[in-house]
């Protein structure tokens, strides 16, 4: 096996190159790895990889805040602070074999005139596109000429490292279907992974569900029943609204049932809503008067805030129905992890979710901008749990089948290999055949 030098790039760590990372780094591999990071964390380490911190580097002058080139002009000066920290190491003798990079927010722009002389693994996330995905999916948001202009201008980034890489992959293929036939030319889609030894189905699935809302709080009989949501952020791109609007009629239906509603009450993706505070308050305000008579919203329905990943898989574990909706963008971990974990899993009919779910083989599929058919779907599944617990089983078979990380790392860590030996990086990775130009 090559003994390598490999340099991770990514704004945040160990984000989607954690199990990578941790692989390369293990002591009996003797490789050595370096992660530069806008965001080190002192609460997670991973054994034998070291990171280091950059910032960006205003070149000298203040930053522009808005117009069509304020992003481009920030992802250079991101750019150029990874540059000035790539610098340094080369100055202590370190000079990677390979480079992976997370391509989007300017880190990996100027890799190459860091260090020429290595190979540079990049991992596309989305390629922005004005029609026919997230942009102009809800009719209330227009596209206007100057979201054109600044989708361009955000492409301008990417479409460099597509240049500059020697390979790059990407998670799914409806990802992948954004892209270009420039970039996708050399390109392979290849899962982050999801580690389906961790997130498995709970041995005793009602005394887990016990457990958990005892620790909330709430009193659990055999008759109650649990309905999940899970996000980073609430926020209208993963459906929040909608799933808040779903709540009183899934409520008012089962009188056992208790919401739980995971995550940050913050926007990672798109717009925030215009009176200035978080969509959850939005939604909560909206929701009260439809609540059944004397069933107040706390009672009901629990915001947990984020959790440590340890009760995060357990509110999987103990759902009976998880729902999950999105915009065409990125497909969410969350959705694949609930599956692991055997999940009744409802979402919605778009396509990042279409290429995972089958509607009534493994989930169930419903219209985005439909909170009653979400709400009349979870409902007829709670009155049918028993009956779908085939449903929850081809959910997780499929995780395991073509997302579990017992298949995808080998064929990342492959992928490096190949790079570092000079070698074809695809080595039976299909590249991308499919989708636009």
């Amino acid at each position: 096996m090559v003994r390598m030098k490999i340099l991770f790039v990514h704004p945040n760590f160990p984000a989607q190159f954690r199990h990578m990372a941790a692989a390369l780094g293990r002591a009996e591999h003797r490789h050595e790895v370096v992660f530069l990071t806008a965001a080190p964390r002192r609460d997670w380490s991973i054994p034998g990889v070291r990171t280091v911190r950059y910032a960006p580097d205003s070149c000298g002058g203040a930053l522009p805040q808005q117009g069509t080139g304020a992003y481009f002009a920030r992802c250079t000066a991101v750019g150029s602070g990874v540059f000035s920290a790539c610098r340094a190491l080369r100055a202590e003798g370190f000079e990677p074999d390979v480079m992976v990079a997370h391509s989007g927010w300017g880190s990996s722009y100027f890799l190459r005139d860091a260090f020429p002389q290595a190979r540079l693994l990049s991992y596309f996330e989305w390629y922005y596109n004005a029609a026919g995905a997230d942009v102009g999916f809800d009719p209330q948001e227009p596209v206007t000429d100057a979201m054109r202009l600044a989708l361009r201008t955000r492409n301008a980034v990417i479409l460099n490292d597509a240049a500059e890489c020697d390979w790059s992959y990407t998670p799914t293929r409806w990802q992948a279907s954004q892209f270009p036939a420039v970039a996708r030319a050399r390109m392979s889609v290849l899962h982050d992974g999801v580690d389906t030894g961790f997130f498995i189905p709970a041995a005793d699935k009602a005394q887990t569900a016990a457990a958990l809302l005892r620790g909330l709080g709430v009193a659990w009989t055999p008759r109650t029943r649990l309905v999940t949501w899970a996000g980073r952020g609430m926020e209208p791109y993963r459906g929040f609204v909608q799933v808040m609007e779903a709540l009183p009629a899934i409520v008012a239906h089962n009188p056992d049932v208790h919401v739980l509603m995971v995550g940050e009450d913050r926007v990672c993706y798109g717009r925030r809503p215009p009176s200035g505070s978080g969509w959850k308050q939005v939604m909560l305000e909206r929701i009260a008067p439809l609540m059944p008579a004397g069933e107040a919203v706390e009672r009901r329905i629990h915001f947990t805030g984020a959790l440590p990943y340890g009760v995060y898989k357990t509110v999987l574990q103990a759902s009976d129905v998880h729902m999950y909706l999105t915009r065409p963008f990125v497909l969410s971990w969350s959705m694949l992890e609930a599956m692991s974990c055997g999940a009744l899993l409802v979402g919605s009919d778009t396509q990042p979710v279409r290429e995972v779910l089958t509607h009534g083989e493994n989930g169930f599929l419903v219209p985005f901008f439909a909170p009653q058919a979400l709400a009349d779907t979870v409902c007829a599944c709670l009155d049918r749990l028993d009956d779908l617990a085939p449903v929850r089983a081809r959910a997780r078979e499929t995780v395991t089948g073509r997302y579990a990380l017992a298949r995808t790392l080998p064929a990342q860590l492959r992928m490096l290999h190949n790079l570092a030996e000079g070698k074809p990086a695809l080595d039976g990775l299909l590249p991308v055949s499919a989708g636009r130009r």
